[in-house]
């Protein structure tokens, strides 16, 4: 998941909670901890996106999962929908306007309206079971 914070920087975590809700409208869930450093820019952006990290970025997706001051420091990404953070190289791409959020237990369950979608050739990234692995 990436956005972009008040200042305009640009803000992602690996997330482990993404499903799709509805296709008619598109739409797509995922949830953030309460306790998240992540969750005021998230809870501000009017726009986020979905970067399925490929095959080949198992280290980006490290990255993106540690307390790292700036995960986006030489990740080459370009600019989408709201200005959202498009990583480069990855699987695919859904691009997503907020449209609702809930509050239950100590996580944020966000809500977005899919506004744009794009994919690649590259193999996806998958974390199963503890490990990394890829589709096919």
């Amino acid at each position: 998941m990436a956005t972009r914070d008040a200042e305009g920087n640009p803000v992602g975590l690996t997330c482990n909670s993404f499903t799709s809700v509805s296709l008619s409208p598109p739409l797509v869930l995922w949830c953030l901890a309460l306790y998240s450093p992540n969750l005021p820019a998230f809870l501000e952006a009017p726009y986020f996106s979905i970067n399925f990290l490929s095959a080949g970025q198992i280290e980006l997706s490290r990255r993106f999962s540690a307390p790292v001051a700036d995960r986006f420091e030489g990740v080459q990404h370009a600019a989408g929908t709201g200005d959202v953070p498009l990583i480069a190289d990855c699987a695919a791409h859904l691009e997503c306007r907020q449209e609702t959020r809930h509050y239950a237990g100590d996580h944020v369950i966000f809500i977005g309206r899919v506004v744009n979608a794009t994919r690649a050739t590259h193999k996806p990234l998958v974390f199963s079971a503890g490990q990394y692995g890829s589709l096919v």
